[in-house]
């Protein structure tokens, strides 16, 4: 079953990115979703969302069996949690050709869906080759993304509920999207111009 088509973004709205289950598609292992309204609904009229479901659009079917993180002697590996089948290396694949397809979208943040093996910030168990615990990382695409992008702020939906977090999420993506707008324009390189243009959001953080 594929994800939902998204519907183009709103021209007024910023767009970033968002594991699609948070927008209510039916995409996860078990067969519906993880609709976050606050994300949809308050943020939605802000933001323009570009839905990804990395286990989906890699071809994995739903439903399907559990994936979980691996650790092994050289890397983190995505694997079935039953049948131990290793799904890295497409996973790795469409990984490269999507972060590819995303840099035309010129994303200006990224919700990511918590402690998935594919979308986890930071938070996801990694296990040894035992199936015990040894750690934790993040998904194989939240990090392949991360790394593509690292000026990019990204979040997920449970970091969303700290007001702190969220605050500063919400003005790294203002502050991303105009600086884009402003190299689009020609600035590409005055820093003081696009200090100016967001002088009020900048002394916000910090007078100084």
């Amino acid at each position: 079953m594929k994800p939902k088509t998204a519907l183009p973004a709103e021209p007024h709205k910023i767009r970033i990115g968002v594991s699609a289950c948070l927008l209510g598609h039916n995409v996860r292992y078990d067969g519906v979703h993880k609709l976050d309204r606050y994300i949809t609904e308050a943020l939605g009229r802000i933001f323009g969302y570009v839905p990804v479901c990395p286990e989906v659009e890699c071809g994995l079917p739903v439903p399907r069996e559990t994936l979980h993180l691996v650790r092994d002697a050289a890397s983190i590996r995505l694997v079935t949690t039953r049948t131990g089948i290793d799904h890295t290396g497409a996973m790795r694949r469409w990984c490269d050709a999507k972060l590819d397809g995303l840099a035309r979208e010129e994303l200006a943040g990224f919700i990511f869906k918590s402690r998935s093996p594919s979308c986890g910030l930071g938070e996801v168990p990694v296990y040894d080759a035992q199936g015990m615990a040894c750690g934790s990382g993040s998904g194989i695409f939240a990090a392949a993304f991360i790394h593509r992008n690292p000026a990019v702020p990204a979040i997920d939906e449970e970091r969303l509920l700290d007001p702190a977090l969220r605050r500063h999420f919400i003005d790294g993506v203002f502050f991303h999207a105009r600086q884009a707008s402003l190299k689009a324009g020609g600035l590409t390189a005055d820093l003081a111009a696009l200090h100016a243009d967001l002088l009020l959001l900048i002394l916000s953080h910090g007078p100084t």
